[in-house]
Parts: C-alpha cells; structure tokens; sequence
C-alpha cells in the first residue's frame, strides 16, 4: 500500500541489476586433438568435453527460422552481424512485442543440462520456459549467455527462449547450444502415460482419484504428491487418507512396470472439507482504512465507512525499530485528522461493524513500516505486541501487508517448503501462534506485492544472482496455506511480469489481473529451484486495485476490473487468454487500497464493484 501517490517501476530488469550471470570463457567446442602411438601404429581421439547439441538450426544456418517460433512475426534470419558461419537470429522487439523465439525439444528427465547463446542488443534474454534465465543489459558487440538447469523427474520435454525487452529495439542472436542428451523413444516396454486424474469423494480427511489407463504392459500405478509417492495400486483409482480438514493437495500419477516408471500424468487439485465458515460473503469487498494518517484524501470515522465492505483493514501497525518485532496502532491525531473519533467512539463502530458480519483486521506493515524479524526475540514480541493490539479492539484478525526490505532470502535458500532465512521462518512461526492462540475463526490476510509472488516464477531471491526479495512471500504463503483467508495480491506498483503463457503482462487493464490471478490460483514451476508452488483455493483468493489513480499506479477502470472477474469466475471475455488454473466461481472477491481514497472520489469504487460482486454466482 503507498502512503503518498508514487510511480514504482519494478521491472524484471531492476530485479535482475546484480545478476551478472555471464560467461566467462567461450566454451571448448570439441577436443579434436589426436596422439600418434607410434610405439603401436595406433591412433586415439579424446572425447568431446560436452554433450551434443540437441537443439535443431541452432545457428541459423539454414537461413531460415525452421525449428524455431517467434511471436508475432518479430523473428527473421539476417546475414550480417553474425557470430559465426553466415547467419543468425534478429529479434525486432517493439513496445508491443519483446520478440520471443522459441524451441521445443525432447530431454530426459532429473538430467542436467547447460544452455548457451551468443547474443547482441540492449536488454537480451536467454531462458528455460518455467525455469531459469539470464540477461544482458547492453551487448554491443556478440556477448555469451550461459546457464544450467535440471529437468524435474518425469519431464521429457523443455522449451528455450531468446527475447528482447519492449522498445529496446532489434536484437541478434547466434550459435545457441542446449548440451546434454536428448529425449529420444523411451524404453521398449515402458507404460505410456496415464490419463489427468479426476476427482471422486472428498472428505475431511481424504481425497478419491481416478483415472484412464495407460497404454503398454502396466504392473500397477503409483500416486504422487510433488516428488513423494502416496498410494500405491493395480487398479485406475486410489484414495488418499489421513489428510488435514480444508487442506489443498495436487496429485499425478505414473504407471510402472518391471522395465521402470512412465511419466507423470498432468495434475488434479483436490481440497478436503471441514473448512471453517468465517462469516465472510461468498465474494467480498476489502479495504483499507487510513487509521493513523491522513494521506491527503482525508479521514474516514469508522462509524461512517458503508456497510459495503466487508473486510476493514486498519492501517497500520508499525514497529518501533526495523528489528524490534514491537508492533504498535497509533491512531490518527488530530492534529492530522481534525474529525478523528474518541477512542470509545472507534470501538464501539468497530463492535457496531461485526454486528452486521463485517471483519475489521489490524495491518501490519505498509510501505514505511518495514518489520523484520530476525532473532526469536523479535518473533516473541511481534506475537505480544499484535495480540495486544487485537485484544485492545476485539478485532477479528490480521492482515500482513509487508513490503520493502521485510521479507527476503538468504544465498542457497531456494527450497520455499522449508525455508531457512530467520525473517521468513521467525515470521512463519509467528503467524502460525497468533492463529493457534485465537482458533480457527481468527481472520488472516496477505496483501504482497507482486514482486515478491508472481516474479518468483521467473526469479527467486534465495537462488542468487538477482534481488534477493523475489519471491520472497513464497514460503509465507505455503506454511500457512491451510490457515489463510484471503491472498490478495497488489495488482498495482508493479513492473511488467511474466505470466504463465510466457508473456509479458503490464498492469492497469484487465489482461493483468488476469494472469496475475491465474497463477495463484493454477501453482507455478519457481524460478529455477526444481520446485513448484501449489496453487490456493479459489476462495483465499483476491486480487487488488487502486480506488483512483491518486491512490496507487495502475488503477484500473471498472469495466476492466470486472472484465478480469467474468473471466476468472466464469471463464467469460478472457481476452484471448487460457486459464490456466480453470474458472474459480468461488472467487474471494476484490481488495482496494483505499476506503479514504473511495470516499475523496465520492465512493466510485464500491458503488461500481459491490453490485457487481453481489451479481456474480
């Protein structure tokens, strides 16, 4: 949330400004170096030092783009400049298009493989679709682009990608190598792959699957959960028990046989029953009250907020020190606020509220209060001091709107399922109390930028080489999964951000929250850690948008916002995208940053919105 009207340009190319991830040394293309014995008459050769080339047309010496895809006809094959031989790659990116080329090609599974290109412009990518990528800023002369990556178990297929950045002009590309073996027909005799998995009876504590059979000799078939196998059968349906109430599980499934393993079937997610009813509206309207400050829109009394929205965010608790984990409310002076209200006046609204089934939340954080926890005494007096704070109001919850330089990974911190960075872990174990303390109706909510969500997908803070914020509400998200109300990500202050089709979306129209939202709802591959991010329920999801282009960059007009919802509850006026994560009927609803802002433009927001989240199924 911004206090003041700001234009921040996060980009992936500020994410990325100390990832220097280039080559030094041109690779050793073959050790074609022959010893005569002459002792014995006999010649020998050494063996190449890397694997074969698996990519086709690699240096464009066909003269043509065979082999390769470039988006919007943006790809051709130039004569001049090239590396070597007498063709390469020109990409004419323009603002609209950073012309992506692209090739598919066979691999073989939890294999590693070293990916390279020779490269020339202004802002060049080189990269593993769903995995890792490097850069250039500025190459004006051919520069070399290098990175490895493993393949996950079961994968038999990657796609590479070259682009440019949007308006940074034509860029050339030469001599691009993936070493390693190829894909090739699998084993004679192995099982083909099984059918997606459907879902059967679900319960508080299992989940029913089934699924086609696979082609070939098949002994049995193996259920997995990520990497683990859960079940174990000879026929085309398992149950999975022994599970958590309202928890969210995806599984594939591979057949086997004496000759070994197919490959994974594509994924089904399942959530088993037993979720607490909060109180909440199907689709909610959220906000945030300016409750210690007036920001130029003015203050709002609670007693005078509509009965609209659902979920009153105040803001915001901040700490006494960056690292004190000392969290206090401060509400608005006077001075600042000349109609602030008594201090028994804001209670009683506040219990006036929850008697109409509203929740009000206290917010952690915002843009100038950074927290960071990063000793056990600190994760101790956050637990105190946001009781505190709860129990001072008889509020129903928390909202963790953290931003800046709170959150971030540690080098060598790649695996968010079990974190290891003191102020991810202390955070965690700090949330997970405060919801154990006060029982399965406390009201919990996120609102991250997407910086530290959907850029995970491409990268990831603790893999260096970059920011180490990317992605860094990751491991936050998943610990607490199961205890989560609401996801609503900001949709505003943002860069461009990859999204699951591989392209570039940029906020302030529908086509963002889009895929934005498809991401969180579908899971994502994160960045290049052999991880996959599981997605959340369509019910702990909402997305968030600026009331009014004085409240936040990117405000999106109505008929954009609700666009985006048509398409993510009802798969309607997608714009040409594909869900990815399917329709979420049950949708959480929409965030907004803020009610002051609302009510300074005479509350178009909520009278545009509500009526329509009250319409939608």
């Amino acid at each position: 949330m911004t206090r003041t009207r700001r234009l921040l340009a996060r980009t992936p190319l500020l994410l990325a400004r100390t990832r220097r991830l280039f080559a030094r040394t041109r690779r050793l293309l073959a050790l074609g170096l022959a010893v005569t014995l002459t002792a014995a008459g006999l010649v020998g050769a050494a063996t190449p030092a890397h694997a074969a080339n698996i990519l086709s047309n690699s240096g464009f010496e066909s003269g043509s783009l065979s082999g390769w895809t470039c988006s919007g006809g943006t790809g051709s094959v130039v004569t001049s400049p090239v590396h070597s031989g007498t063709h390469a790659l020109a990409g004419a990116a323009s603002s609209s298009d950073n012309a992506r080329c692209a090739q598919t090609v066979t691999v073989k599974p939890s294999t590693a493989y070293t990916l390279s290109a020779w490269v020339r412009g202004s802002y060049v990518y080189l990269g593993v679709d769903g995995g890792t990528s490097t850069w250039t800023p500025s190459a004006t002369a051919y520069t070399r682009l290098s990175l490895t990556f493993t393949t996950t178990a079961g994968q038999t297929s990657v796609q590479v990608y070259l682009h440019g950045w949007y308006g940074a002009g034509t860029y050339n590309a030469d001599d691009v190598e993936l070493d390693g073996p190829g894909g090739g027909d699998p084993p004679p005799g192995l099982p083909g792959q099984p059918g997606t998995p459907s879902l059967g009876t679900v319960t508080n504590s299992s989940i029913a699957l089934s699924w086609t059979a696979a082609s070939g000799t098949v002994t049995g078939y193996r259920v997995y959960e990520g990497n683990t196998a859960v079940a174990t059968t000879s026929g085309l349906n398992a149950t999975v028990s022994g599970l958590q109430a309202c928890s969210s599980h995806s599984y594939t499934i591979a057949a086997y046989n004496s000759v070994g393993e197919s490959a994974k079937s594509s994924p089904v997610t399942g959530t088993t029953t037993g979720c607490t009813d909060t109180g909440l509206p199907k689709h909610a309207l959220i906000g945030y009250m300016h409750a210690s400050f007036a920001n130029g829109s003015g203050y709002v009394r609670m007693a005078d907020i509509p009965a609209a929205w659902d979920i009153i965010n105040l803001s915001f608790g901040e700490p006494t020190s960056v690292t004190s984990g000392d969290i206090r409310f401060n509400r608005c002076p006077a001075a600042e606020c000349p109609n602030v209200e008594s201090e028994a006046d804001f209670t009683a609204a506040i219990r006036a509220k929850q008697a109409q089934g509203k929740k009000v939340l206290i917010s952690i954080g915002g843009q100038n209060g950074q927290v960071q926890l990063t000793t056990t005494g600190a994760r101790d007096a956050f637990v105190r001091s946001v009781g505190a704070i709860i129990d001072r109001y008889g509020l129903d919850g928390l909202d963790i709107d953290f931003e800046g330089h709170s959150l971030y990974l540690n080098s060598g911190d790649t695996d968010f399922r079990s974190p290891t960075t003191p102020v991810i872990v202390n955070l965690i174990a700090a949330l997970k109390t405060l919801k154990a303390k006060y029982g399965a109706k406390f009201v919990l909510t996120m609102a991250p930028e997407t910086f530290f969500v959907q850029v995970g997908y491409k990268f990831y803070g603790g893999a260096g080489g970059g920011d180490n914020r990317t992605g860094s509400y990751l491991p936050v998200i998943h610990a607490l999964r199961d205890a989560l109300t609401v996801l609503h990500v900001q949709d505003y202050n943002s860069g461009p951000v990859t999204g699951l089709d591989e392209q570039w979306h940029t906020m302030g129209g529908a086509d963002f929250h889009i895929a934005m939202t498809d991401m969180v709802k579908a899971g994502f591959p994160v960045a290049n850690t052999g991880h996959t991010f599981p997605g959340l329920r369509a019910d702990q999801i909402a997305f968030g948008v600026p009331t009014a282009t004085s409240a936040g960059n990117g405000h999106t007009p109505p008929a954009q916002v609700q666009q985006a919802l048509n398409c993510l509850v009802k798969g309607q006026s997608c714009g040409g995208y594909t869900l990815r994560g399917g329709t979420s009927p049950a949708l959480r609803g929409l965030m907004t940053w803020s009610i002051n802002w609302d009510r300074y433009f005479n509350w178009e927001f909520m009278n545009s919105h509500e009526p329509f989240l009250n319409a939608l199924p």
